[in-house]
């Protein structure tokens, strides 16, 4: 993997994954995700640090506590994957842009 690194172009290419690294963060930070249960009745909103934001429950829900709490649980159990999805493209684009420092292949 690192025999093809080309190493005079180590400095700029750290300062680049430093860069990167910081504009993922933001984006991540600011996207926000939305995850439905019971066709749409708990909606959850997160934003990408992870942090729920928003929850709307659908008022028929509020006599029925057992399927609240399950639909609510997976309400937020989908956003969080989301987040988690999200973060992992990133991170997979971010490395995408790091080609031209890695050097000729073959």
């Amino acid at each position: 993997m690192f025999d093809k690194l080309d190493m005079g172009n180590l400095g700029t290419m750290l300062s680049e994954v430093q860069k990167k690294t910081q504009e993922m963060q933001s984006r991540s930070a600011a996207k926000i995700y939305e995850a439905k249960s019971g066709g749409g009745m708990v909606n959850v909103k997160a934003n990408g640090k992870g942090e729920v934001i928003d929850i709307d429950i659908d008022d028929s829900l509020m006599d029925d506590k057992d399927s609240l709490q399950i639909l609510l649980i997976s309400a937020v159990n989908e956003v969080l994957k989301a987040i988690d999805d999200g973060k992992k493209e990133v991170a997979m684009s971010m490395l995408g842009g790091l080609e031209p420092f890695m050097g000729k292949q073959g």
